[in-house]
């Protein structure tokens, strides 16, 4: 199988809806679509990785820059089909995002891995990533 890479336009937000929910089950649908309507706003980018017409996976992209680093991509909730898994799917993914980066000048890419996530840890680290440091969050 050789994956097909193509970034969805706002209206296929409820395509990427059932991969989310694979990430976290406890967001509603609706909470989902109001929040991606206003990434979507916000400069939130969306690649969708396919199997013919089957999407497989996804990827939000972020092009964000920072003092410390300078223009960089961050790949965000990264999902692929767990049947999907082990194929190679995720790196082919990453070799396309970091072609598209260095096309939007992008010089580096950054991410989060929650810390109860081994096997992203250990794919992130394979991919060249480095821990630099910790992601903090309170909710209000």
């Amino acid at each position: 199988m050789e994956p097909k890479f193509e970034l969805l336009p706002r209206e296929k937000i409820a395509d990427i809806i059932p991969l989310l929910q694979i990430l976290d089950d406890t967001i509603t649908e609706d909470v989902l679509k109001e929040r991606l309507n206003e990434m979507f706003d916000r400069g939130y980018i969306c690649l969708g990785v396919f199997d013919g017409n089957k999407l497989i996976g996804i990827s939000g992209l972020w092009i964000l820059t920072k003092y410390y680093v300078g223009r960089h991509i961050e790949p965000d909730d990264v999902v692929i089909l767990p049947e999907y898994r082990g194929q190679g799917v995720g790196e082919k993914m990453m070799e396309w995002i970091y072609q598209f980066a260095k096309e939007q000048g992008c010089i580096a890419s950054e991410l989060n891995c929650y810390v109860g996530n081994s096997a992203g840890q250990k794919f992130w680290a394979n991919e060249g990533y480095r821990i630099i440091g910790f992601h903090y969050q309170k909710k209000f």
